[in-house]
């Protein structure tokens, strides 16, 4: 297989153009019609390397649909009519919630491979917009932890690492968990998605992948406001994200490792998940931590590392399921986001060997959306750009 052949064929299959000329990429015909955040990001990082025109016109459409508050939605449903499950979600004609906030990080991947600074200008004032928000909406007591109001904003819908703050048990069933979901959504409605009443009392997680892609992605910011002459959004950038970095250190680190958080008091979510990899990406580890991490969790054959990948949750932990979507499966993105911090870190060997079990998935399998760890078999949605990281992995 051509793997660029391959994940452009797929990313063009993918892509969809609106009545008034927004163009997005779906993550699945079949199962994800819609555009999302995150994978929006995912497709302009490899679209970056293929067809940096396409990739620009990626995040143009994201911002398109930015709210007042500057906050980027998770979906916007381009197409009138809304299938199930996604119908809770709906808040005109957008969802009521964001994601991990990949979009600095996805317009500088453009630039180092375009030299181009006219989108960036065009966009920044919004990207800048969006990382007020976070900030200042989602961090309203200055804890320097931005806090997700539902686990789908992890990007990881779920995940055991919510369960506590869920109040569910660590046998829920995928569709009990929806539920669940379900229901937060509702609840939040009711306070008009209030940070400091309800969606506080209901579900506030400093989640650990969420602020290291967000600090990751403010040295990108302060990157771009100091390319473009942005001098006070420039010490915006960089003193959130040392205070940021700092706090993390601070309050969500024990045993070596970073662990999710929720209360004032920073109350550790003990479930061991690929979480403990993800700092890696924003350097948060010093050198002799990282080794250590490798070693005791990542090389870690009772745990964490399969034949076929990551799992996404430690073997041990009671809620581990390898065919229970999140909890549990190998997954591209998480793959990827390690894969660049160990390549950060210098951990060449290991970065090597994530990336060919990547390809050998594809291979194999195709484009699907996630493997069982302990089989390889494939599940979940087919036609799926998530894969598509991989030529990333193999030209960086």
């Amino acid at each position: 297989m051509n793997l660029k052949e391959a994940a452009h064929t797929l990313l063009k299959a993918n892509r969809r153009v609106t009545r008034d000329g927004h163009q997005y990429t779906v993550p699945s015909p079949s199962t994800y019609p819609y555009q999302w955040l995150w994978d929006s990001c995912f497709h302009s990082i490899v679209l970056a390397k293929l067809e940096p025109d396409a990739a620009i016109a990626e995040l143009k459409s994201l911002l398109s649909r930015q709210q007042k508050d500057g906050m980027l939605p998770h979906m916007i449903f381009w197409r009138p009519r809304i299938t199930r499950p996604y119908h809770m979600w709906w808040e005109k004609g957008v969802s009521s919630i964001t994601q991990p906030p990949m979009i600095a990080y996805a317009a500088w991947e453009i630039y180092e491979q375009t030299g181009k600074t006219d989108f960036l200008k065009e966009m920044f004032p919004q990207m800048h917009a969006f990382y007020r928000y976070l900030i200042e909406q989602r961090d309203p007591h200055d804890h320097h932890l931005v806090s997700i109001i539902n686990p789908d904003e992890s990007g990881e819908d779920n995940s055991p690492r919510f369960d506590l703050a869920m109040r569910v048990k660590s046998n829920i069933s995928f569709f009990g968990h929806m539920y669940r979901r379900h229901q937060l959504v509702a609840m939040n409605r009711t306070c008009g998605f209030d940070p400091l009443t309800c969606m506080h009392e209901r579900f506030w997680v400093k989640d650990v992948p969420f602020n290291a892609i967000l600090i990751k992605n403010l040295e990108r910011l302060a990157q771009i406001a100091e390319l473009l002459g942005e001098t006070e959004a420039k010490k915006f950038a960089t003193l959130h994200h040392d205070l940021i970095k700092f706090t993390m250190r601070e309050y969500l680190m024990a045993e070596g490792v970073f662990w999710s958080a929720i209360g004032l008091e920073h109350g550790h979510l003990k479930v061991a998940t690929w979480a403990h990899f993800a700092p890696l990406f924003a350097g948060l580890y010093t050198p002799e931590e990282a080794k250590d991490l490798i070693q005791n969790h990542f090389n870690n054959t009772e745990t964490f590392r399969s034949e076929f990948g990551i799992r996404t949750v430690s073997k041990k932990e009671a809620s581990y399921r390898p065919n229970g979507f999140w909890r549990g499966p190998v997954w591209f993105a998480p793959h990827w986001f390690i894969y660049k911090g160990l390549k950060d870190y210098g951990f060449n060997e290991e970065a090597q060997w994530i990336r060919e079990v990547s390809v050998s998935l594809i291979e194999k399998h195709g484009f699907r959306e996630y493997f069982d760890p302990e089989t390889g078999k494939a599940y979940g949605a087919h036609n799926f750009t998530w894969g598509a990281l991989v030529l990333d992995m193999l030209e960086s």
